[in-house]
């Protein structure tokens, strides 16, 4: 009997107390190991979670999160080989497995350096900027993004054991919530692998990951209303996980990605002599083969113009028609097998459902020819391409989870949009023309059905080809899609991290709310010493600490001589009798950048010291005129420090507010530095 896979609870491993049950390598149907959680106390997995887990990630910054998270990429990185070598008994090629294995960590790196730059190095994350509820300012509103102290449940389908885990668990870390994952069976040793290497390395806190290989029966019943659970899998299971009372009653917050029938469109504009069709018919191909179809994201659905039905056909099925199925070691095999015989025949029923409207134009889903393999111990199929009748129902309704795809022909571009809405929701559209009518068309008319819309071209073909086309979730971007395909979200850069924290609305004065935020509060008190800030390394540099200047007027040679060397000639500048003709002049007025540049010149300090660089300035707005004439003065105020874990400096903001002698502002604006940690610095 092969090795009965582990869990990972409340700090150790541990082994079922029955046998098991075999999961076969889907190439050769051997047995590869056995799963069960027979014996293994849910309870005591999630207690653990929330007593050693989420405490232990609320003492860590979000940057110290991302930090940890970039080590475990990096470690993962390291054993690649291993983890590619198990992936094949999964039936996976070298290309599927790429998409998972390094897919997965890539998407660890990204969202871990979006975090680095994105969020702060805190644990409260600020959501826009103040609401004044009072008019004297003493009274100020504030969203806020907190974590909660709660578990992240992912329950995961066979098709994604890494990507799947990965993209699920760097989110919830950077949120602060320690992730319990749960496998699919078919494939739950691939993700096995993974975690216990991941646990080996030692380099995430205890309880901050824990693995349930088996049945997860019983875990919703031990969450509450703190919790959230992230399911990938059948429209039919997330329709029970909707029905648990812990969901119903409880509290506990439910994403799910569940079927999902995307189509492709071709443009209506697009001819046989266009580069764009070969691109599409590359696409559609592509994303029937790769993880033998298996993925949420492929194309289900072909639309084509009527038109040119018959030659889109006949070039993916010879496009087909080279794909070679196998052994996903072999070099020369395209296409490896599904995961196990099981899914082979569920796939077998979806075309016997979609051969009621359709007819098979390439493939036999009872016969195929295999390298290097044994036909019927693995479980193999033929790529399948079908040909919908004119008012089909079933390729809007069935959904083959494997190589299988159905061309269905359109009359116009608002038919194209119809067809694909017939879907009830999708992952991803993808639509291939040159023309940007039609392409605004199309994608107006797919957004509300769909998560994610590509639009394909020859401009952007190489690198939406190099960033995984079609069916690949970017990190970037957002996962999910509305109605069948489930109404959840993953993914999308920060709002991502989002999803698994709580926004609050906060009510205060200025002072508390500097206080609670970590972030200066317009209204706040200032500390004005008689030390420079800019002396003032991150070490001694305090949020409120701040500097207000000496006046400076503003003459009209200092106008005359920025338009002249600037050759900012504007008539406001340089013209008094236009000038004084527009009622928001009234004459001669100075450039906005001029003020800038001398409220800089206001507050500079010129010596070398902490301040070690400026890298830009955000919300510039001018808000009053400054004539010829007019006094101003600036006020700079240290608004937020962010240290970088990785440098021996950080970033201050500070709050910048330009005024004319009757105190009124005339530009506010963030000034952004680069300060060092400790001056002068320590020697090497």
């Amino acid at each position: 009997m092969t090795a009965l896979l582990e869990s990972y609870s409340a700090g150790r491993w541990y082994a079922a107390t029955d046998e098991g049950r075999p999961v076969l390598d889907a190439v050769t149907g051997e047995e590869v190991a056995r799963i069960s959680s027979t014996g293994l106390d849910l309870g005591a997995m999630v207690a653990h979670a929330r007593t050693v887990g989420a405490p232990a990630l609320a003492e860590l910054t979000f940057h110290e999160r991302a930090g940890l998270l970039k080590a475990v990429a990096k470690h993962l990185t390291g054993l690649k080989d291993e983890l590619h070598e198990l992936s094949f008994r999964t039936g996976a090629t070298r290309r599927d497995s790429a998409v998972d294995i390094d897919g997965g960590i890539g998407t660890v790196f990204s969202i871990a350096s979006k975090a680095t730059r994105e969020l702060p190095n805190d644990t409260i994350h600020l959501d826009g900027g103040l609401e004044r509820l009072g008019r004297e300012g003493t009274f100020l509103g504030q969203h806020v993004w907190t974590s909660r102290p709660g578990v992240a449940v992912q329950v995961n389908a066979f098709n994604f054991p890494v990507w799947g885990f990965l993209e699920k668990l760097a989110p919830a870390f950077l949120a602060g919530a320690p992730t319990i994952v749960k496998p699919a069976a078919q494939t739950a040793y691939l993700t096995e692998l993974v975690v216990r290497r991941t646990i080996e390395s030692g380099l995430l806190p205890d309880g901050t990951l824990q693995l349930l290989a088996g049945s997860p029966a019983g875990l919703l019943d031990e969450l509450g209303v703190q919790d959230r659970v992230a399911f990938t899998g059948s429209a039919h299971t997330a329709g029970l996980l909707r029905n648990h009372p812990s969901v119903l009653h409880g509290g506990v917050e439910l994403t799910v990605e569940a079927d999902s029938l995307n189509c492709s469109i071709l443009g209506p504009d697009v001819t046989e002599e266009d580069p764009e069709l070969d691109l599409f018919v590359r696409s559609v191909v592509a994303e029937m083969t790769v993880k033998a179809g298996q993925k949420c994201t492929a194309i289900r659905r072909v639309l084509v113009p009527r038109a040119l039905a018959a030659t889109v056909t006949e070039a993916i099925a010879a496009r087909l028609a080279t794909v070679v199925v196998g052994d996903p070691r072999s070099d020369a095999v395209r296409m490896g097998a599904l995961v196990s015989l099981e899914q082979r025949e569920e796939v077998r029923k979806a075309i016997q459902s979609l051969r009621a409207s359709s007819e098979i134009v390439f493939g036999d889903p009872d016969h195929v020819d295999v390298v290097d393999a044994d036909a019927e111990r693995g479980a193999f199929l033929s790529p399948a391409l079908l040909r919908a009748a004119d008012g089909a129902v079933e390729p809007h309704d069935v959904e083959p989870f494997g190589p299988v795809s159905t061309v269905v022909a359109y009359d116009g571009v608002a038919d194209a949009v119809r067809l694909a809405a017939r879907g009830r929701g999708s992952l991803v559209a993808s639509v291939v023309t040159r023309d940007p009518a039609v392409a605004r068309s199309v994608v107006l008319g797919l957004a509300p059905w769909h998560g994610r819309v590509l639009v394909l071209d020859r401009d952007d073909a190489a690198e939406a080809a190099a960033a995984g086309g079609h069916g690949s979730p970017l990190p970037a971007l957002v996962h999910g899609g509305p109605g069948r395909a489930g109404g959840g979200e993953e993914l999308g850069g920060i709002r991502g991290v989002l999803h698994h924290m709580q926004r609050t609305a906060v009510q205060a004065s200025p002072e508390m709310l500097t206080a609670i935020t970590g972030r200066w509060t317009t209204g706040s008190r200032r500390a004005v010493g008689d030390v420079h800030p800019f002396r003032k390394s991150l070490a001694d540099l305090r949020v409120g600490d701040a500097i207000a200047s000496a006046p400076r007027r503003v003459t009209l040679a200092d106008i005359d001589h920025f338009a002249e060397f600037t050759g900012d000639t504007f008539y406001a500048h340089t013209d008094p009798e236009a000038a004084a003709a527009n009622p928001l002049f009234g004459g001669i007025v100075a450039h906005g950048y001029l003020v800038v540049s001398l409220a800089a010149g206001l507050f500079v300090d010129p010596d070398p010291g902490p301040v070690l660089a400026n890298f830009g300035v955000d919300s510039l707005r001018f808000l009053t005129p400054v004539k010829a004439d007019d006094t101003i003065a600036v006020t700079l105020t240290v608004k937020q420090i962010t240290p970088r874990t990785n440098a021996d400096y950080g970033e201050v903001r500070w709050d910048a507010v330009v005024a004319n002698a009757g105190g009124e502002p005339v530009a506010t604006y963030d000034v952004l530095t680069l300060v060092a940690k400790e001056w002068p610095p320590t020697p090497a």
